[in-house]
């Protein structure tokens, strides 16, 4: 069975990012009935702190060194989240920019799974090689200021360019944003935002 992966990073489940992801999926069920979707609420499954095992499991990797029994533990965990990822056909990542970024939760999991060996290979003559297949990505990411139209007052979305660079980097190249901001400020410009980001998921979501 074919499936889309929803890598659900707001902790609160009235956000723009999540209501304009249920937006989506709500259409993309209709076009695709015969699809599963996982979704992975990144503030309540279990990932292994980036510190410890892990850590050192990732240099004994790099060394090709074999690992202990408590590095081997905590690689499984890493291999499981990424082989979660790794089998979508699809993928939706619904986020909140903070402060400029990502939330600290979707950069653990990015940590967790951009892995020597796992996502990525390193070749010392040749450099970096991506080790996941390319597959459609759809990023809905919500700011409290406009980055779309440029009032953003100065302020810089460095979410953006992380996303397309670590998704690039494990091999995911096809990667579409939907932006939806202002979330912050006077009404009307908030309430124009939504309806034109919903708008444009719900197209999305019938040829995706």
């Amino acid at each position: 069975m074919a499936k889309l992966l929803h890598l659900s990073c707001s902790p609160r489940a009235d956000s723009e990012s999540s209501a304009g992801a249920r937006i989506f999926l709500e259409g993309f069920r209709q076009a695709h009935p015969d699809w599963d979707i996982d979704v992975m609420d990144l503030w309540r499954e279990r990932m292994p702190e980036f510190v410890g095992p892990i850590v050192e499991a990732k240099y004994a990797r790099m060394k090709a060194k074999a690992f202990n029994d408590a590095q081997r533990v905590t690689f499984a965990e890493a291999e499981r989240i990424a082989l979660r990822f790794s089998l979508a056909d699809r993928v939706l990542i619904s986020t909140p920019m903070w402060n400029f970024g990502i939330p600290y939760k979707l950069k653990q999991w990015f940590d967790v799974i951009i892995q020597p060996g796992l996502t990525f290979r390193f070749d010392p003559s040749q450099g970096y090689f991506p080790l996941l297949k390319d597959r459609p990505t759809l990023v809905i990411l919500a700011s409290g200021s406009d980055y779309a139209t440029g009032m953003n007052r100065g302020r810089m979305d460095m979410a953006t360019p992380y996303l397309r660079e670590a998704l690039r980097f494990i091999g995911v190249n096809d990667v579409r944003f939907v932006p939806i901001g202002p979330t912050a400020g006077p009404v009307e410009p908030i309430r124009a935002a939504r309806e034109a980001a919903h708008r444009r998921l719900a197209e999305m979501a019938m040829r995706f």
